[in-house]
This record gives structure tokens, sequence and C-alpha cells, in this order.
């Protein structure tokens, strides 16, 4: 994605010139592209400066106004359009914004830095004028009701037994979507709201529910009213979090370990995508229920562009992004609640039990980040720290011996290392992993 802080990095005219950009560089002119916007507080000043740069351009702008990212892929899918843009910076802290970019014309196709972000950041930073002969026009269409009625048909949960759920919606778009799938589904669900009404302010900080400090407000709730699982979502709802009936977060690879079993029940030998930061678990999963389990490199449109060569049923990342093929091979956080609900249904057990084995077989340290002076350095250096193990430089370095297994990689949209460790054991899981952080420690800029 292009991402940035608002106003010193993005603003309208950066997103002006993105929209003629992206124009350009697909070819648009006469085309549809749908246009949607997180709860950011810059987000609908940017939205119109890039719905201005489209329609310059000559090309017709569907505005589907506020909405959770899922939104633009199902207006850009479901209606056959060219292709769409999202104003958002996910789960960035509140003075970031951006610009999220997909192609249509077929489906719902990520564009990354190596499929035309960078030719479109070069046209943007140009001097080419955007103005066409005919200037597009503006529709604004309200896709709420259609969307709620796609999701709530994708997974059967006729028959799921109460249950209460504590739901923290981070100021976000998400929570009142999910809030209407349970009223329209008549689903016997008792619902606590955290954090539902949007506010792009993020009063209680980033609305990233993969740290630590940003889960326990969730946990305490379940806690506190007794609830059977815990749902969060970050800011642009393209995430999905879990929590377990004693207030314990549910570590992204074990969700994606749960969901594959589940699918690969309906769909012998299918193949699942995974991301390199926490593999075990997933890979372990997968091959033990039939599947065949396929690695990609982190981030969005490389886990769609590989689930698409590969025709994979459904991938899962350890930050708590699931995409599934019958989504147009996108990522969805409501689509991802709703299998979770279809997996209770047909396991009625306490949350904790169905990931107990993963937990005890696959302790990991979930992730930790640290802003370093030069990561190729960094990288380097830990290299050197542990001649003994194999390494790869797949995506960022990883190092596996026979017991313990850590990622560590450069974030694409925020400037930190993230460290991820994987073992057998928790003693080898807290050694390694202190360890790993005593050396990357020593290259943080306030070493």
């Amino acid at each position: 994605d292009v991402r940035g802080i608002y106003p010193a990095e993005i603003n309208e005219e950066a997103a002006y010139r993105i929209g003629g950009a992206y124009a350009a560089y697909l070819q648009l002119v006469g085309k549809t592209v749908a246009v949607g916007r997180d709860v950011r507080l810059s987000s609908p000043s940017l939205q119109q400066a890039v719905t201005k740069g489209l329609t310059d351009a000559g090309v017709n702008v569907l505005d589907i106004g506020l909405g959770p990212t899922e939104l633009m892929y199902y207006a850009v899918g479901s209606l056959g359009l060219d292709g769409g843009i999202q104003v958002s910076a996910s789960h960035n802290p509140g003075e970031y914004n951006g610009i999220k970019m997909v192609r249509g014309g077929g489906g719902v196709n990520a564009i990354s830095i190596d499929t035309g972000i960078a030719e479109i950041r070069d046209i943007a930073l140009g001097d080419q004028d955007f103005q066409a002969d005919r200037k597009g026009t503006v529709e604004t269409k309200d896709l709420t009701s259609a969307y709620v009625d796609f999701v709530s048909k994708f997974f059967d949960v006729s028959g799921l037994p109460k249950l209460k759920i504590v739901a923290n919606n981070n100021f976000g778009a998400s929570g009142p979507l999910a809030k209407q799938i349970f009223h329209q589904l008549n689903l016997p669900i008792e619902l606590v709201e955290l954090n539902f009404t949007p506010d792009g302010s993020f009063p209680k900080g980033p609305p990233n529910p993969l740290l630590a400090e940003n889960r326990a407000e969730t946990s305490q709730a379940v806690k506190d009213e007794n609830a059977d699982l815990g749902i969060s979502w970050d800011c642009d709802g393209d995430r999905c979090f879990f929590t377990d009936e004693n207030g314990q977060y549910i570590e992204g690879s074990y969700v994606t370990a749960l969901f594959a079993q589940f699918l690969l029940r309906q769909h012998p030998g299918a193949k699942i995508v995974c991301d390199v930061r926490n593999l075990w678990t997933t890979q372990t999963a997968i091959e033990q229920a039939g599947g065949v389990p396929i690695l990609a490199k982190v981030g969005h449109s490389f886990i769609k562009d590989k689930m698409k060569a590969e025709q994979a049923l459904y991938a899962g990342e350890m930050s708590g992004h699931h995409y599934f093929q019958d989504f147009y091979f996108a990522d969805n956080g409501l689509i991802s609640m709703m299998l979770f609900l279809s997996v209770i249904k047909t396991n009625p057990q306490p949350v904790s039990a169905l990931v107990a084995e993963f937990r005890e077989k696959f302790p990991v340290s979930g992730e930790i980040n640290f802003r370093v002076k030069d990561v190729a350095e960094t990288l380097v250096d830990l290299k050197s720290r542990f001649p003994t193990v194999d390494t790869d430089n797949f995506d960022g370095l990883s190092l596996t011996s026979e017991k313990w297994r850590a990622s560590i990689r450069s974030s694409s949209n925020e400037p930190v290392l993230r460290l991820n460790v994987e073992a057998h054991d928790e003693d080898t899981l807290m050694t390694v992993t202190n360890r790993l952080t005593e050396v990357i420690r020593y290259h943080t800029e306030t070493h």
C-alpha cells in the first residue's frame, strides 16, 4: 500500500496525483472504479482528492463511502468494476493515512510494488497532466445491505449454540456490520459491544489488535462478562482477531491452522497458503489434514498473487488476515468471523480446547517490534551469532534449528523490524527469544 503521516507525507495533492497516475497506468478512461474510505479524520478529504484525480483523468467513480476495506473488494468483484481504491492506513496510528489500490476487470487483483505501485509512483511524481477530454462521473451507492446479505450466506451457521461474544470494533466500521449480520440471521448471540462508534481520533491508541497492549481491553471484558469468545478488528476491518473464554489471545498461526483443518474436511487435498512468520503450526496442521501448504511472502498483495497462481482455497497470515478463494482471493474480517462461528458450531466445546493442541506443541513468542538504526546490519549480525542453524532469506531472515525457528523481517509499512519465534517447548522459546531480543536491542535507535 501507499502509507504515510498526514499531511507531511501524504496529503490531498498527493492523493490527487496518485488517483490520476493510477488511472493513467491502468488506462481507465471511460471505465468505473469504486472508491471508499475508513474512519480516519483525514479520510474524507483524501477520498475527495483521489476522486477528483480519477474523474479529471476521465474515470467514472462509484463512491461507496465509509466502510471496511473488504466492502471495496466486494464492490469491485460483485459489480465487475474496473478497479478499486480504499483510502486507509489500516492498523497504523491515527496520524497516518494511505491508499490501497486494486485492479478489476475480472475479480479483484492486488497491486504491489512489483506489479504497479512503482510505476504509479513514478507517474505521480512526474509532470503529467491528467486532464481528459471528458471528465468522469461520480455516483454514490450504499452497498451495505447487499454486502451483509453476501457475508451472511458465506458459511452456514444455523444451529449455532448460544454464545456470549465480546466484540471490539476499535472505532472502525466492522462491528456495526457484524451486529447486522447477527440480527439478520437471528443468531443466539448475546453481544457485548466495545468501541462500536466510529472515531478516527482513536482515543485508545493505534487500532491494531496485534499489539499485546491493545488486546488487554478485549481480554478483560471477556473475563468480566464470562463470555465464550472475543472478536476484534483493526481500523479498516480486513483483519480479524480472536480471544478464548479465558481472555487469552489466540495467535494468528493457530487460527490459520484451525481454519485450514475445518476447510480441508470439506475440500480434501486443497492448497492452503501461509506466511513465513510462524510456520510450524500451520504446515503441520495442513499436512495432517491432507492439504498442501504453500509458502508466501508477508503482505496482502503477495498472498493474493500466490493464491491465484496456485488456485488455493484459503490463506491465513499470523497478522490476522484471512483470504478466501470464493471472495475474489481477498482478505475479509467478517467472513473470518463467520468461519470461526462455523468451527464452533461443528465443535461445541470451549474455544480454548479448539486450539489447546497447537498451543502445547508449538508455543510462539508473538510479534515483537524494534526500531533499529540499520536493518541490513542487524540481520547480518543476527546471522553471525547463530552459525550452526539453517538460514534463508525468502522473506527477511529465517533461522531454523531442530528445536526452534525465528523470523526476522522488516515491516513493509512501518519503520520497524519484526521478530517472531516458535519452538517445541516453552523453555526453549523463552531462552531463544531473550537471546534474539538482546542482539536486536543492541542495534535499536535508543541504544
